[in-house]
Parts: C-alpha cells; structure tokens; sequence
C-alpha cells in the first residue's frame, strides 16, 4: 500500500498496539561477533535471585554504531533540558543485586 503524500525513499513505520506499550528493563547486556551486536534489555525484580531478558535486539555493526551517535545525541538534548543525569559509582558491580528493600512473608 501506498501512501499519495509519501515522499521518495521514505518509508512508513507501523507501531503496534501491543509493542507501543514498551518493555521496562533495568539492565542491558550487549554482546557481539564479527557481523552482528545482540542487545538483551533484562528486568531485574527486588530479592529475586533470578532475571529475565524481556527483549532480544539483534543488529548490525553499522546500525549499532548509528544507535549509539543517535543514543549520545538524545543524553545531550536530555541533559540540556533537564540536568545531567548522574552515574553509579563505578567501582560497584555493575548492577544492584539486592533493591535494599524488605523481604517478602508469606
């Protein structure tokens, strides 16, 4: 299907109902061969041993690399706008392992 108003080499994106809800991830891990970078979003849950990956994004080197430049342009725009967003303590793991939040009882 065409679009009348739609210019020459631009494309339409459709936007499900279902994927425009988002998946909230509290970790990434990226990892990458020679011809591709796999980003996992993972959601970790307060005194759960256990994470899941929520979401599996596999990429080219070049599209990464465009993710990243488009990534660092939006912290800046973010940042102008709203302060600078401030960074863990490196020397720390690199995510939390316990939400310092009571336990559960049943």
């Amino acid at each position: 299907m065409s679009d009348k108003n739609q210019k020459p080499n631009e494309i339409s994106i459709e936007l499900p109902e279902e994927i425009a809800e988002g998946i909230y991830a509290n970790l990434s891990i990226i990892s990458h061969s020679n011809s591709e970078f796999v980003l996992d979003f993972i959601r970790m849950v307060p005194n759960v041993p256990k994470a899941k990956v929520k979401s599996r994004v596999i990429m080219t080197p070049q599209q990464t690399k465009r993710l990243m430049i488009a990534i660092r342009e939006n912290i800046k725009r973010y940042e102008a706008a709203h302060g600078i967003i401030k960074e863990s303590d490196m020397n720390q793991m690199p995510f939390p392992m316990n939400f310092n939040s009571p336990k559960g009882q049943a």
